[in-house]
């Protein structure tokens, strides 16, 4: 059954809310759209395509305002065609929140990413149907 609390809560609603880090909308949105790109940027450099990570970590830095930590992964080795689906699948992640926060730059690049993802996909389709 239900018991009804004693005690008052600890939560309030409304009040003094200065103590609390707040973010806008295109805060959070920049927030997102860079771990998109960061996390794109990790399977670009897993799939050795220099030049496409080069232009991903110029937007990653334009939107944290500082150089993207970057890695080589260590991980069990999948396969380029697995590779290519995951950076699609972020490039379209980032397409989203790049359209919803009006970044024609970074929207720009995600599209020309998604793009080049799947051709790549396509083109290793139609070399293992032979």
């Amino acid at each position: 059954m239900y018991e009804p609390s004693r005690t008052k809560s600890v939560v309030r609603l409304g009040g003094n809310r200065a103590g609390y880090p707040r973010s806008s909308r295109n805060e959070a949105l920049d927030i997102q759209l860079a771990g998109h790109l960061s996390a794109l940027l990790a399977v670009t450099d897993e799939l050795g395509l220099d030049e496409a990570a080069a232009r991903i970590a110029g937007q990653v830095e334009r939107l944290r305002g500082a150089e993207p930590a970057r890695a080589v992964l260590h991980g069990a080795p999948d396969t380029a065609a697995a590779l290519h689906q995951r950076a699609h699948d972020l490039a379209a992640r980032a397409l989203l929140v790049a359209a919803s926060r009006a970044d024609t730059t970074a929207a720009i690049l995600a599209a020309e990413r998604m793009d080049a993802h799947a051709a790549a996909l396509e083109s290793l389709d139609l070399a293992g149907a032979h």
